[in-house]
């Protein structure tokens, strides 16, 4: 019986959002072309298939460069050209994120570099993270561990062909490499690893797979709110929970640090940081800092460089070509490092070409209309999505020369599409533009 009230309940609240909704979006408003009519509460959600990115280019093969959908009582409009994505002019009216879970109970209430609305507590995150997190002379401190951690993914990669050369799993080894760098960095502790098994590394990768599941799945509450009512599937207690989990879990690491100064640690230049201004560097500002660089500096990385190796697996004569020019360069009685690369062109390329064809964020991170604006000729009302396609304008024909060829022979003539669309495999400064 129960039951039976609560969908009664539900059906009767849909029914008075769609009416609303329906008398709500009479006007003048011209929105960027739709696939056709919406359908009642759902609107363009049966358009939607997977893999986003080619749902989006196929749609705009027919729409043209800029198009809306209505998910549920949102406005997404999804772009595809690069003369719109220029949006220095719109910024400071597009460039909130819309509000989810992840930046409620992962970004600290909103208030990380990812999540925050733009305004000055974002201006000053951003020029805390270049200049005292991302700056390069910072990151070259670390240069020493991002050289052993590799030596030490290679020894184990010998180690394992040696034994069973047919079967060689990168992406775990990948996973490893860039958590370790990264936990090196801000921590200078390994987590990850066949030798790393104790506790506190076994809660810290259990965390990590809690987060990226969370973030890996749809919540229908960002577009159906009445979901919220009955916290569908749970969404809300398990954000909740983990959330709980990994503050206890940075606020320990930063406690650590206090007892035990004199780290040369991301960690510690921060409280150094708040020992100036603890109004300021909280350790909240801290703990959304740090997770920050796991969130964006991991996957991403990984696909890439996964990327790189399954794209010259598959052109062995670019391969061999690239591998020649690191015997010329470098021979065989050391390691490739990064000083190298500006004498590496052909690697160079190979690496531009990767970031190209294989955006490790295909869909770039939405931003969110802060106040009516324009946008290609175009109205978009507050609160609606904006989303990049920069897959489609990397393989856009009218933008690059032979657009959907591996051809790192000849760069091609086009630029990227800004530094947001890719996430570079070392750390000289890619992470703040990737997060900027």
């Amino acid at each position: 019986m129960e039951t039976t009230w609560l969908y009664a309940f539900l059906s009767l609240s849909l029914s008075l959002l769609a009416l609303l909704f329906k008398f709500s979006s009479k006007g003048k408003t011209k929105l960027p072309p739709s696939p056709g009519p919406a359908l009642p509460l759902l609107g363009h959600l049966h358009h939607i298939k997977l893999p986003l990115h080619r749902t989006y280019y196929n749609l705009s093969q027919k729409l043209g460069p800029i198009f809306s959908l209505r998910l549920g009582n949102r406005i997404m409009v999804i772009v595809t050209s690069p003369a719109i994505v220029d949006l220095h002019q719109e910024r400071p009216r597009s460039s909130n994120r819309p509000l989810n879970h992840v930046g409620k109970y992962i970004g600290y209430n909103y208030t990380s570099l990812v999540a925050s609305p733009y305004g000055d507590h974002w201006r000053n995150l951003r020029r805390l993270t270049t200049l005292e997190v991302f700056a390069t002379t910072r990151l070259n401190m670390f240069q020493s561990i991002r050289h052993d951690e590799v030596r030490l993914m290679l020894k184990r990669l010998y180690r394992n062909s040696y034994q069973d050369f047919a079967r060689v799993e990168l992406r775990s080894r990948f996973m490893e490499l860039t958590f370790n760098n990264i936990m090196r960095m801000v921590d200078g502790k390994r987590y990850f690893g066949e030798d790393v098994e104790n506790e506190e590394a076994k809660l810290f990768r259990h965390l990590i797979e809690e987060v990226v599941k969370l973030i890996g799945a749809s919540n229908p509450v960002d577009f159906f709110p009445v979901y919220r009512w009955i916290d569908y599937k749970k969404y809300e207690k398990n954000w909740a929970g983990l959330s709980t989990r990994m503050d206890s879990f940075m606020q320990g690491l930063i406690d650590e640090h206090r007892r035990n100064k004199g780290r040369n640690t991301m960690i510690d230049h921060l409280i150094s940081l708040q020992e100036s201004e603890p109004e300021y560097y909280t350790d909240h500002i801290i703990k959304g800092i740090i997770i920050v660089m796991l969130i964006a500096g991991t996957n991403t990385s990984v696909s890439t460089v996964e990327w790189a190796m399954a794209v010259l697996l598959n052109h062995p004569q670019k391969l061999d070509k690239a591998r020649a020019e690191i015997d010329n360069l470098v021979g065989d009685d050391r390691l490739v490092n990064e000083l190298d690369l500006s004498n590496l062109p052909y690697l160079h390329n190979i690496i531009m070409e990767t970031f190209r064809l294989f955006p490790a964020s295909p869909l770039l991170v939405p931003h969110e209309a802060s106040v009516n604006c324009k946008l290609g000729g175009y109205d978009i009302p507050k609160g609606t999505i904006v989303q990049v396609n920069a897959w489609a304008i990397h393989r856009d024909p009218t933008v690059w020369d032979d657009s959907i060829s591996f051809n790192p022979s000849v760069l091609k003539k086009q630029k990227m599409l800004d530094h947001r669309s890719c996430y570079p495999l070392g750390w000289e400064g890619g992470l703040a533009r990737a997060m900027a």
